[in-house]
């Protein structure tokens, strides 16, 4: 079976029950489930949530052009930026590229910055969801801004950080205030080829 068809299937059966903010469930205390990680696997394009050794979801990312790899290894999350603002990096590629405020439609990131080594790469969402499965960012790994909301309330609520859903409509409906959040207990994660 390839990729497609067994995330598929896997999607269909974790949605099935609906609830949550696009279909993902709130968490007002953290899960009983064992130990937590992601793994982004590179070759394929797809980030894993584990639950002890359980995949508990999966979803589509894109990673780092040739000339901006994504860094390769073991990390740790520790903060989460909701609705971020841009500041452009000190690059060639960003010379004529201008700040941008949160909610600003301009602003390549959208909803939720994961932090995975700091400061310059973390999960984020983007518009150009044509890019998912593909190698189109500048060293971060993109998802869909559905599927980055759901994948930070996992991380936040596996982090020590759970809160309930109305706290992240709020976040959703009032998009120009930036939000940060430092978890209490770190997510691993590991990205590999």
């Amino acid at each position: 079976m390839n990729r497609h068809l067994r995330k598929s299937a896997l999607v269909l059966a974790l949605f099935a029950g609906g609830g949550g903010i696009a279909g993902m469930r709130a968490y007002s205390e953290p899960p009983k489930a064992g130990a937590a990680m992601l793994v982004a696997d590179l070759s394929d394009k797809i980030l894993y949530l584990y639950e002890g050794d359980s995949v508990s979801e999966m979803y589509d990312i894109a990673d780092g052009k040739d000339a901006y790899p994504t860094p390769r290894g073991s990390f740790r999350i520790r903060k989460l930026n909701w609705n971020p603002s841009w500041t452009p990096p000190d690059s060639k590629w960003a010379r004529n590229k201008r700040p941008t405020p949160p909610g600003d439609p301009k602003n390549p990131m959208k909803v939720v910055k994961i932090f995975f080594k700091e400061p310059d790469y973390y999960i984020h969402g983007t518009a150009d969801v044509g890019s998912l499965g593909y190698s189109g960012s500048h060293g971060c790994l993109r998802m869909s801004p559905d599927d980055v909301m759901k994948v930070g309330m996992w991380v936040m609520a596996h982090g020590g950080q759970p809160h309930e859903e109305n706290w992240f409509w709020r976040l959703v409906h009032s998009r120009r205030e930036e939000k940060v959040i430092y978890l209490t207990k770190p997510v691993p994660i590991k990205i590999q080829e």
